[in-house]
C-alpha cells in the first residue's frame, strides 16, 4: 500500500515477521502504523453495519480510531445509482489520531456505483476490493461506464482484487434453507470476514452481535455467521491475498481507564442522562424526529430507568413547547433538532429567554438552507443560534469538538442552563453525531455537581413588612431568577411572553423597565463564568488558527503536519461561543495573523471581526464533508508565508 510510509525499524520488523511466517508455511504479515478503510455499496448493502462492526472490533483491539459514515440523502435511492451509494470510512492506528483520514488505503466496492463514486478519493497504489458479480453491463451503464473498468486498464494504478462476493456468499450458504436473494444479503458479512482476516481483527464480538441481533431468527443468525467465517477463510486460502497486515494497539495514546467506542449522538445522550443525575432532576426530552438528531430521541427513550421521559411530538413547535413546560415544572428539559427545526422553534426559544427558564436546545447541524443536505455535515447555524429570534434575546452557545467530547459538552450546557436559568444552545453537527472514537468512561467523582435549589418560600419583604415571593428577584452573582416549581404554596406568579416588571414579575409596558430588563438579560449572559481559552503555542508563533466545533480534528492534524515540517503555528479552539472566553481578545492581539477555518462562509470570523476588530482570515468549505488535514495544512502554510 503505497500511501503507508514505514520507518526503517518498521520495515525491518515487517521483514522479520514475513520470514517467520514463510518459514512456517503461512502468508506474509506486514506491520503498519495506521490504515484507512472505506466500505462502499448500495444503501441496501449494509455498509453502515459492516463499518460499525469493523469499528467495534478495532476498538476492542485497542487501536485509536475515527470514523466517517456517509449516508445517501434519499430514504431509498434507486438501487445501483450514484445517489444511492452509502459508505463508511474508518481510520485506525497504533498512535493518537484525530480524523477519519484524508484518503483511503483500501476501498471495498460492492458495485459499479460504489467504485465510481469513491475511486477519485484513493491515492495511487491503494487496494481496491471489488465485487465482480455486480459488474453487469446494465449496472455499469447505469452509472456511466462505457467499458468495464476492471478490464479497460483504468484501474492499473491501483492494486485491484476482483472477488465474486455474491457468488461466494451464496455458495457458502447453500446448506441453509434460504432463497438466493436472502443469501445474497449476507455478502456484507463475507466482506467483513475478509477484511477482518486482512487486518487481524477479533471475530468473537461480531459473532456474538449477530447472534443477538437475529436472536428471533436463529437461521438468519447462523447464515450471517457462516458468511462471516467464509470471508475469513477465503482470505486465508486464496492466492490473491498474499499479505495480511497488523496494526498494533495504541498503547500510549490513551490515559489509563476503561474505554468504549462511542458516537457523538450516543455520547451526547449519555451526557444528558448524567447531567440529570448530577442535578437530581428528571430528564425530559420534547422532540420531533429529524436527521441527524433522531438518534438522541431513540437512545434516550431506552433509559426510563434513569427517570428519562421522552415525548415524540407532532411537530417541532410542539416538541419545544412541551420541553419548556417541563422546565417550568422543574425538569432538566431538552429539545433536539437540526437547522430547519431551530427556525420553527425560534419563537419558543424567545419565550424561554423571557421566562428565564433552563432549557437545552440541541442542534445537530446539517447542510442547508431549507432541507438542504439532510445527511451531510455543516456548521452554518452559528448565527442562527446567536441571533435567530425577534428582539434582544441572548442565548449561551456551547459546541463540542469531537464525538466523545459531546458527553462533556452536554454536561457544560446543563451547568450553564441550570445555574443561570437560561436556554442554552448545544451546537453539534452531522460529522460528530455519526462519527465515533474511543471514549474514556469517567468515574462518578469526576462529574460536576449540578444540583440546584428550588424556591421554597417568600424572598422579599415589602415596606409594610409583608413577606412576598418575587419571581424576578435575582441572585446578585449570577443574575439568575428563582426557580419556583408550580404548586409550591405561596409561590404563585405570572408567566408569559409579555414583558415583566423587574422583581415582581407583573406585566409591564413601562419603557424604562423594558430597557432595564433587556440589559439585565444581556448582562446575565455576558457574565456567565466560562474557562479561559487555552492556546497551544510551543514556539511563539506569529500565526494563530482559531476553530470551533468539529473542525478540531482536521485543524489539529494539520497543525501537527506543519510543526513536523518545521513551521511555527499556534492553535486555539473555542467551546464557548456566547459568551466568548474573557481572555479571547488578549489572545487575538498576540498574533499577527488569525485564520479561522469553518464549514460555512465565515460566521465565527464575522463575530470575531465585529467584536474584537481583528482582521481574521476565513478559510471556508460548505460541501457537506469535513475538512481534510492535507487541505488545511496547505491553506495554513500559505497563511504563514503570506
Amino acid at each position: 500500500m503505497t500511501s503507508q510510509v514505514s520507518s526503517p525499524a518498521e520495515q525491518a520488523d515487517e521483514t522479520v515477521v514475513g520470514e517467520q511466517r514463510k518459514a512456517a508455511g503461512a502468508k506474509d504479515v506486514r506491520r503498519l502504523d495506521r490504515v484507512i478503510i472505506r466500505f462502499a455499496g448500495d444503501s441496501g448493502d449494509g455498509m453502515q453495519l459492516t463499518g460499525d462492526r469493523f469499528t467495534s472490533e478495532t476498538a476492542s483491539f485497542g487501536n485509536d480510531l475515527s470514523t466517517l459514515p456517509n449516508f445517501p440523502a434519499e430514504i431509498r435511492a434507486p438501487a445501483g445509482t450514484l445517489p444511492g451509494v452509502s459508505s463508511f470510512q474508518l481510520h485506525f492506528a497504533d498512535h493518537d489520531i484525530l480524523t477519519p483520514g484524508d484518503a483511503p488505503n483500501v476501498l471495498v466496492a460492492m458495485n459499479p456505483a460504489a467504485l465510481k463514486a469513491n475511486i477519485g478519493d484513493l491515492p495511487r497504489g491503494a487496494e481496491v476490493i471489488v465485487n465482480t458479480d455486480e459488474f453487469t453491463r446494465r449496472a455499469m451503464q447505469k452509472v456511466g461506464y462505457e467499458t468495464n473498468p476492471l478490464e479497460d486498464g483504468s484501474l492499473d494504478g491501483y492494486h485491484v482484487h476482483p472477488v465474486p462476493l455474491t457468488t461466494l456468499t451464496v455458495e457458502a450458504l447453500k446448506e441453509f434453507d434460504l432463497t438466493r436473494k436472502e443469501a445474497e444479503r449476507s455478502k456484507n458479512m463475507f466482506a467483513l470476514g475478509l477484511l477482518s482476516w486482512m487486518y487481524h481483527r477479533p471475530t468473537e464480538g461480531t459473532e456474538k452481535f449477530l447472534k443477538s441481533k437475529f436472536a428471533r431468527k436463529p437461521d438468519i443468525a447462523a447464515a450471517n455467521i457462516a458468511a462471516f467465517r467464509a470471508g475469513w477463510n477465503f482470505g486465508e486460502t486464496t492466492e490473491d491475498f498474499a499479505v495480511s497486515y497488523e496494526v498494533a494497539p495504541a498503547a500510549t495514546a490513551f490515559p489509563p481507564g476503561v474505554y468504549r467506542n462511542i458516537s457523538g449522538n450516543l455520547a451526547l445522550s449519555y451526557g444528558l442522562v448524567a447531567a440529570s443525575r448530577q442535578a437530581d432532576l428528571p430528564l425530559y426530552l420534547g422532540s420531533y424526529p429529524i436527521t441527524p438528531a433522531s438518534d438522541i430521541l431513540h437512545e434516550l427513550s431506552r433509559h426510563k430507568n434513569f427517570g428519562v421521559r421522552t415525548f415524540q411530538a407532532e411537530d417541532e413547535i410542539a416538541g419545544i413547547g412541551a420541553a419548556l413546560g417541563a422546565a417550568f415544572g422543574g425538569s432538566l428539559a431538552v429539545t433536539t433538532t437540526s437547522g430547519p427545526g431551530v427556525a420553527l422553534k425560534s419563537e419558543t426559544i424567545g419565550l424561554a429567554v423571557s421566562l428565564e427558564l433552563p432549557l437545552l436546545v440541541v442542534d445537530i447541524q446539517r447542510g442547508g438552507p431549507s432541507t438542504g443536505l439532510p445527511t451531510k455535515t455543516e456548521q452554518a447555524d452559528l448565527l442562527q443560534a446567536m441571533y435567530g429570534r425577534n428582539g434582544e434575546a441572548p442565548v449561551p452557545v456551547v459546541a463540542p469538538r469531537t464525538p466523545a467530547d459531546c458527553f462533556d459538552a452536554a454536561l457544560e450546557a446543563a451547568r450553564i442552563a441550570l445555574t443561570y436559568r437560561t436556554p442554552v444552545f448545544l451546537l453539534s453537527d452531522g460529522y460528530l453525531a455519526n462519527g465515533s472514537e474511543p471514549w474514556r468512561i469517567p468515574d462518578l467523582e469526576e462529574l460536576p455537581d449540578l444540583r440546584v435549589r428550588f424556591a421554597q418560600g417568600p424572598n422579599h419583604t415589602l415596606d409594610d413588612g409583608t413577606e412576598v415571593f418575587w419571581p424576578y428577584k435575582r441572585d446578585p452573582e449570577t443574575l439568575a431568577r428563582p426557580w419556583a416549581v408550580p404548586g409550591t404554596p405561596g409561590l404563585e406568579h405570572r408567566i408569559g411572553g409579555i414583558e415583566k416588571q423587574d422583581g415582581t414579575g407583573n406585566i409591564s409596558y413601562d419603557p424604562a423597565n423594558h430597557d432595564f430588563m433587556v440589559r439585565t438579560r444581556q448582562a446575565k449572559i455576558d457574565g456567565i463564568d466560562v474557562p479561559d481559552l487555552e492556546v497551544d503555542d510551543p514556539h511563539e508563533a506569529r500565526t494563530l488558527v482559531l476553530g470551533w466545533g468539529s473542525t478540531y480534528g482536521p485543524i489539529t492534524a494539520a497543525v501537527r503536519r506543519l510543526r513536523r515540517a518545521g513551521e511555527s503555528i499556534a492553535q486555539a479552539h473555542l467551546r464557548h461561543l456566547n459568551p466568548f472566553p474573557k481572555n479571547l481578545g488578549a489572545v487575538l492581539e498576540r498574533y499577527d495573523k488569525v485564520v479561522i477555518p469553518e464549514m460555512n462562509l465565515g460566521q465565527l470570523a464575522t463575530l470575531i471581526r465585529a467584536k474584537y476588530l481583528v482582521d481574521a482570515h476565513s478559510y471556508n468549505q460548505v460541501n457537506g464533508m469535513p475538512f481534510k488535514a492535507e487541505q488545511l495544512a496547505a491553506a495554513l502554510k500559505e497563511a504563514i508565508d503570506g
